[in-house]
């Protein structure tokens, strides 16, 4: 199996500067009765956007992105980058990751345990889903810890080698920007979310600017993700979600 750069399929950002007003801790009772995080809900997801990818070496690539998914079961993507010709494709199961790179000839087949032992990041289909669509990405719990401060609640998260910092708009209960790190120093996952549109009565990300920095034979790899989502169909209906090597 060749080497290749899992970047494509997290899609994190640059964490941006906090807002200055004095925060407010809250205990326990309150934490439960002001903080209320939505969690897109779903059967099955249809998208398409403009994707444009920045990776460690400086190559740029931009073009058209779909993405599918099956609640909690199953996220498809394929990039075109031009001409009509499908450069990658992906799918992402509860088990493991498979990418076909046909503009690099660079495949991915890996479970999640592979992904941790061979790039030092610990993630799930469950994260990856929460990571896309602007929720929180691990579920709330005491063991948290929570402030208020002015417009967003500011979340910390410590989760299987993560720590994540979540700023949640209070209007919406969504997360506005993300950023993690792994307790071992060995990567780093960053999101932002500047805006949101109105699916099946719930907000979704339609822009986002994301962010991965990992570890890889050549040393420490960063990749930067610009997706803007111009079509989004919330879906009953089953999707085909095809792949081969």
């Amino acid at each position: 199996m060749t080497k290749s750069n899992p970047g494509i399929l997290l899609f994190f950002i640059i964490l941006l500067v906090g807002c200055s007003k004095k925060p407010n801790l809250y205990t326990s009772n309150e934490i439960m009765q002001e903080f209320n995080p939505s969690y897109f809900d779903f059967n099955y997801l249809s998208t398409r956007g403009r994707i444009v990818l920045e990776e460690a070496n400086g190559k740029i690539t931009k073009g058209t992105i779909n993405l599918r998914a099956q609640k909690d079961s199953v996220i498809w993507f394929s990039m075109t980058p031009g001409l009509g010709l499908e450069a990658m494709r992906g799918l992402i199961t509860t088990d493991k990751i498979r990418i076909k790179d046909r503009l690099n000839g660079d495949d991915i087949n890996l479970s999640f345990d592979e992904m941790k032992d061979r790039f030092g990041l610990q993630i799930s289909l469950q994260l990856v889903q929460n990571i896309l669509y602007a929720n929180v990405p691990e579920e709330f719990s005491y063991r948290d810890r929570l402030i208020r401060v002015g417009k967003y609640f500011e979340l910390t998260q410590a989760r299987e080698g993560f720590r994540f910092h979540s700023r949640v708009n209070t209007s919406h209960g969504k997360v506005s920007e993300l950023s993690s790190n792994t307790l071992d120093n060995n990567g780093a996952l960053l999101a932002s979310y500047p805006t949101f549109e109105n699916v099946n009565n719930q907000p979704f990300p339609n822009k986002m600017l994301l962010k991965i920095t990992f570890n890889a034979e050549e040393g420490v790899q960063n990749i930067i993700i610009h997706l803007d989502l111009n079509r989004i169909e919330y879906q009953d209906e089953p999707l085909s979600f095809p792949f081969q090597f």
